[in-house]
């Protein structure tokens, strides 16, 4: 029988829509719908469009309804932010972009209640300044009235299942980023909760990722003309979906999730909290089937997607072949950026923040966009090396290859350089992992594939991957220290 499902998948600055086809033997994907998925800026504070975003989804299942029956949608998204519903079960006001600086300065908030050690030892995640802790103890702190109005939180993929079905229901694998999830439990940490002061009632009972939410409410259905849908709470945290879609043949392997945002690390059986690994700030997250997923959160393409977007508005519109062409035509490390560094975490003029950076810390500074761009590449390139031996040291393990997997695993170039900087095999594919990994673990839900070993198998022979074999490696390696130097003096005037 042939099973239909439908896959949204909201990156942070776009959404699609994808339909999944399987046949019993392949997944065959369809992009439905693609929509921009722009942050507005309300009273100051940078939010979520969710009218805009909603609209988006209703759109879709109004289409889709007139020609086809799906069989169940789940719903993936970034982690971290959420909404707040108030007695009748409406938002409160729009979620708020993690990117909003109103985090600034609260994790010494959070540091009167818990150290960043204690923090890290009861939760395993990384320490990052927009995690949804700090956000609630921004709003404890400053806009404490929101929360004695608030009934629910709903994290994003919660909410969107909750304004689909009317169902509240918190999924693990977008929990576990709160740092408010106990890892080792799977479930709300209390402990924390209680003496943060937030309120207990409004975190929603937990549910794995392939159970069932409910189905599409009467209204909807009504208002769509459309059949009472399943909604399956999928791996609802993008990354998770990610994880799925690896199309590894054992159970030992490295990934680098590849998009704005990049997730380096592995799937272990169950989390790894030491001192070395608070040290490192690797992060400890759920995975489909109770795995715990063992990685560290890494700026990925944002810098170099707001570069080109700032050459754009210069009048100077580069599509990505020709950024890989220029970057190629550049001088070879010519400087380096520790893109995680926090000149890079907010939107501006990135092009001139790198040549800032580079003349701070002493290096060439690049000039021309090729500069501009290869200085981008390599760097993220040396970066995932220096996360990778960090994951290696910390797991016991040696990996012989790395999945890159997502929109990152198109570009080429970058790719290669992985390969290059890390002397290690990479293959990359699928490009679309989160809506492959939601799909498989809709129709693992539906029992229409046995387990997630069973879907990897299918994924490889459903879509194609590209194998990139190390050069230059001496060259790369010969390079490496000045890179860690770097990088460590920027963590150095950080801390």
């Amino acid at each position: 029988m042939v099973k239909k499902v439908l896959s949204f998948d909201f990156g942070a600055s776009s959404g699609r829509a994808v339909l999944g086809t399987y046949d019993g033997n392949v997944i065959q994907i369809k992009e439905v719908h693609r929509f921009k998925n722009e942050p507005i800026t309300l009273n100051n504070t940078l939010c979520w469009d969710i009218d805009k975003l909603f609209f988006e989804v209703k759109k879709v299942l109004k289409e889709i309804g007139k020609t086809m029956t799906i069989d169940s949608i789940g719903i993936a998204t970034w982690g971290v932010d959420f909404g707040l519903l108030d007695k009748d079960g409406e938002l409160i006001h729009n979620p708020v972009h993690y990117r909003d600086p109103r985090t600034e300065g609260i994790l010494e908030e959070v540091e009167k209640y818990f150290s960043q050690k204690e923090l890290y030892e009861l939760t395993g995640n990384q320490i990052i300044f927009f995690n949804t802790i700090f956000q609630l103890a921004y709003l404890k702190k400053y806009k404490e009235k929101e929360l004695e109005k608030t009934e629910s939180l709903l994290l994003m993929p919660d909410l969107f299942n909750y304004l689909l079905t009317g169902v509240k229901r918190a999924e693990e694998t977008i929990a576990s980023t709160t740092q408010l999830f106990d890892p080792y439990k799977k479930t709300w940490n209390k402990e924390i909760i209680r003496t943060m002061g937030f309120p207990v009632d409004i975190f929603q009972e937990l549910v794995k990722p392939g159970e069932t939410i409910g189905t599409i409410s009467d209204e909807l259905s009504q208002e769509l003309e459309i059949s009472k849908i399943p909604v399956i709470a999928t791996t609802s945290h993008d990354t998770a979906s990610a994880a799925v879609s690896v199309p590894a043949s054992n159970d030992e392997f490295l990934f680098i999730s590849c998009g704005t945002w990049s997730l380096v690390g592995t799937e272990l059986n169950s989390p790894v909290i030491t001192p070395t690994t608070s040290t490192y700030n690797i992060t400890n997250e759920s995975g489909f089937n109770d795995a715990s997923l063992f990685m560290k959160n890494v700026t990925g393409l944002w810098v170099l997607e707001e570069t080109k977007k700032q050459m754009e508005k210069e009048g100077r519109k580069y599509s990505y072949n020709e950024i890989t062409r220029i970057a190629k035509e550049a001088k070879a490390f010519n400087c380096f950026i520790d893109t995680d560094h926090p000149d890079f975490q907010l939107s501006g003029n990135m092009a001139l923040k790198i040549m800032e950076y580079a003349k701070k810390t002493n290096q060439p500074i690049p000039v021309t966009d090729g500069e501009i761009f290869r200085t981008i590449y390599e760097s993220l390139a040396m970066k995932y090396r220096f996360v990778f031996e960090e994951i290696m040291e910390c797991t016991g393990s040696r990996y012989k290859q790395v999945h890159m997997v997502g929109g990152g695993s198109q570009a080429e170039i970058l790719c290669q350089m992985v390969a290059n900087a890390s002397d290690i095999e990479v293959l990359a594919g699928p490009v679309e992992a989160t809506v492959i990994g939601n799909i498989a673990v809709q129709l693992i839900s539906q029992k229409v594939i046995q387990d997630v070993s069973e879907a990897r198998e299918i994924i490889k022979r459903s879509f194609d991957m590209k194998v990139y074999h190390p050069q230059q490696h001496k060259e790369w390696n010969a390079q490496y220290d000045g890179f860690k130097d770097i990088l460590l003096d920027g963590q150095r005037e950080g801390s």
